[in-house]
Formats: C-alpha cells, structure tokens, sequence
C-alpha cells in the first residue's frame, strides 16, 4: 500500500467516485493537512520569535517586520516550484520531502535564537523558513486533483483551513512559553516542532498516494500565465489570503509597537485572529460551492472595508478594545474569502472549457489541468500580499509610529477588489446568442 502510485484517477465518475474515490481521496486530504499545518508554523516562525527578542538583541520593530517580511517573500516564491514538483516527484513523495525539510530551518533557529547573533543572521534563518510558505502550494495542487469539481470547494477550504491553523498553534505555544518560563526560551518552541516535522513526513509515507494521471504540462502553464483569470484572481487573492498571512505576521508587533503591550499580552492577543480565520475558511469554501464563490467574494471584501474603517478609527483614538474587534473581523472575513476565491478557481477555468465546446469529463479534465498550473501561481502572488502588507505596516510605523497610514492603503485597495469582482465575476454581460451546450455562469463559479 505504501508508495503506491495509482494508475487510473476519474473522480467526476460518480460510480468511481463511491466506490473507491472518496475514501482514497479523503485519506490523502487529512495527511496533507497534517503537512501543511506545519508547515504553515515554521512559515510564520517567525511572527513568535521576534515577541522574544527583547532589547538586549539590539533588533527595533523595522528590523523586526524586515524579519518577517523576508520569511513571507521568500515563502511566496517558492510556491511556484512546489506547484510543479507534485506532477514530477509525486504528491506523496514532495509531502515527505517537503516535510523533512522543514528541519533545516527550524534547526538553524534553534543555533541561533540568542542575544549576540548577528542581525544578517537573523535575516538569512527567517529567509530558510519560507520553505515552509510552499507547502501550500503543493498540497493544494495535489488535493486539486483528488477531487471533483462539485466537492473543490469544501476539499480546499479544508486542506487550506488545516494548514491556515498552523499560524495560531504556533503562537499558542509561543505564548505558553512566555508565560510559563518568560520571553528567554524561545529553543523550547522550536524543540516542539522537530519530532512533529518528523511525524509528518512519516504519516506522509505511510498514508499517501501519488496519482500517475498527474503530469506537468508546460502547455498548461502557459495557458494558465497568458490567461487573464489567473492574474485578475492573484489579486483577488492579494487581497484576501495575502491579507491573512500578512495580518497574522505582523499582529504581535502591532500590539508591542503601537499599542505598547509585553510580549506576554502581545502573545496572549495574537493568536485569535489566525485561529478564527483559519477555522472559517472551510466555510467560505462551502458557501461557495452553494451560492457561487465570486458572490461570496464580493460580500467578503465589501465587509473587510467595513472592518477597516472600524480599525482606522480605533488606530486614531488609541481605543484597544475597538482595534481587536476591528482587526479579528478582518481576519475573520480573511478566512472566508480565502475559501471562496479558492473555490472560484477551478470554476472558472471549467466554465471555459464548457464555453470552448467541451462537454462531460472533457471539459472537468481541461479545468483541472489549467487550474492545477494555475494555482501556484495564483498562491505565490496572492502570498506576496502579505509582504506588501508587512512592508506597508514597517513604513507606517518608521514615518509616523502607528500603523494607520498602512490601514488607509489596506482600505483602497480592498475597494479595487471589490469593483474587480463585480465588474469580471457577477455585472450581467452583453446579450449573446443562446449557446448550443450548458454552460456555468461566472457568478455561478
């Protein structure tokens, strides 16, 4: 059973699909979760090792968001070979190499994690952590292809929403660190992680499959970079998952730095948002598959400008308990749009392959094959969000030591995202001669 590679995959056949699909798909779903989970914390290590760099590290808060803004650009950069790495390697031989890599980073800051250490140091150990940023990638990739069209949505936002928690759970465990033995002992949290790495890669290769009909297809990619969807969905995706990572890196030192908080209350606070965000996301997923996932999206970025508004004000007033509300609505509403935009991907590439004169499993097998590609690259630009993000609150604070210019930029643009989604995904469209086979509407998608 180990190892196998499975020869014949047709998860739109409903007698398949029953029969044995489901329950190989769903078994591969729940240890791609356990990878990406970790992966996820080793990504966003960092956002808990700064709350433990106190003065004596010689580091201030712009070093410290340059930190975690390398670990985000180099965890969105990778997310392009990862994509591509399952077709070569295998989805169940990536998730075990991708897993036991995760113990070169979390090794090299387990040397380094003490006063004395060069910042370049710092810098080149946040940057080894991005590492963990691809796993999402290829995990998403690989379940992609496990499931049909009609159960994507709940599929994703599950796998996505597994490894979304990763973020909170790191932060837990940073936060009982510090209030447990204090803000010197940051090794005791990467000494948690390495028998967990290890774990992963292990459930990985007992549990998991690979999928032979899963090929790299340069055309495919190509199709996907030249197609307007792929680009016009990275920046729905900016604006959501970008949102997400970018928001639950910096969290902790928002707190510290504008709101003066120690590193045990900044702890104690930081963890909510990622949670809650990352819980909801299988919801997005699902309302998706219900009500069309552009109209999802819609309502998701119309109610995160509300929520900034509501954290612009609460910024300019100093009011803390405003700003949390604020700001763990917006991570909320980050979930839920990261389930939906997710789910329109694939729709939308089987919508044009319905409009091309493709019908049946022709049609469901040419919507995989260009939203597989796609979807790295949509992950990977969608990932830089948040180092925009991270980038934009650093400038905040250096210019005027609070992160409401930051806030005003993260406004306008969620306004953009809105009238993108509207105008492309759900404004009726001309009248056209009625098509001569079924198609799926764009806010269907």
């Amino acid at each position: 059973m180990a190892g196998r590679w499975i020869e014949t995959w047709e998860p739109e056949d409903e007698t398949f699909w029953r029969e044995k699909g489901e329950r190989v798909a769903r078994r591969n779903l729940w240890f791609s979760v356990l990878s990406e989970h970790i992966g996820f914390s080793i990504w966003t290590l960092w956002s808990v090792m700064v709350l433990f760099m106190g003065p004596e590290y010689g580091v201030d808060p712009a070093g410290k968001f340059f930190l975690i803004s390398t670990a985000t650009l180099v965890g969105a950069l990778v997310r392009v070979p990862y994509t591509f790495a399952v077709a070569r390697f295998g989805g169940r031989n990536w998730t075990i190499f991708s897993a036991v890599s995760l113990l070169v980073p979390t090794l090299a800051a387990y040397l380094v994690m003490e006063p004395g250490t060069s910042y370049a140091t710092f810098v080149v150990v946040a940057a080894l952590t991005g590492i963990g940023g691809g796993n999402f990638a290829s995990s998403m990739t690989n379940i992609n292809a496990f499931f049909p069209l009609r159960k994507k949505g709940w599929a994703l936002g599950l796998n996505a929403g597994g490894g979304n928690i990763g973020v909170p759970v790191v932060q837990l465990i940073g936060l009982l660190v510090i209030g447990t033995l204090g803000a010197s002992h940051p090794r005791i949290v990467l000494g948690v992680y390495i028998p967990l790495i290890v774990v992963s890669a292990v459930c990985a290769a007992l549990y998991m499959d690979n999928l032979r009909p899963v090929k790299n297809d340069g055309g495919a990619a190509l199709e996907a970079v030249r197609d307007p969807h792929t680009w016009i969905m990275s920046v729905l995706y900016i604006g959501t998952f970008g949102s997400f990572i970018g928001y639950s890196f910096a969290f902790g030192l928002v707190l510290q730095t504008q709101f003066g908080r120690t590193p045990l209350q900044a702890a104690s606070l930081t963890f909510i948002g990622p949670l809650l965000g990352s819980l909801i996301r299988p919801v997005g997923g699902r309302l998706a598959d219900r009500y069309g996932g552009a109209r999802i999206t819609l309502a998701t970025f119309g109610a995160m400008a509300a929520a900034t508004v509501v954290v612009i004000q609460a910024s300019r007033s100093s009011s803390l308990p405003v700003f949390l509300v604020g700001f763990i609505a917006l991570f909320v509403l980050t979930g839920l749009g990261n389930g939906s935009t997710y789910k329109m991907i694939p729709g939308i590439f089987h919508a044009k392959a319905l409009a091309q004169g493709l019908d049946g499993e022709a049609a469901a097998s040419q919507g995989r094959r260009i939203s597989g590609a796609a979807m790295g690259l949509i992950g990977a630009v969608g990932a830089l969000g948040g180092l925009a993000i991270n980038l934009a609150f650093r400038q905040s604070f250096q210019t005027s030591g609070t992160g409401t210019a930051a806030f005003w930029s993260f406004l306008a643009f969620y306004g953009v995202c809105s009238a993108v989604t509207w105008a492309v995904y759900l404004r009726r469209p001309a009248p056209a001669p009625v098509p001569t086979k079924p198609q799926i509407g764009y806010a269907e998608v």
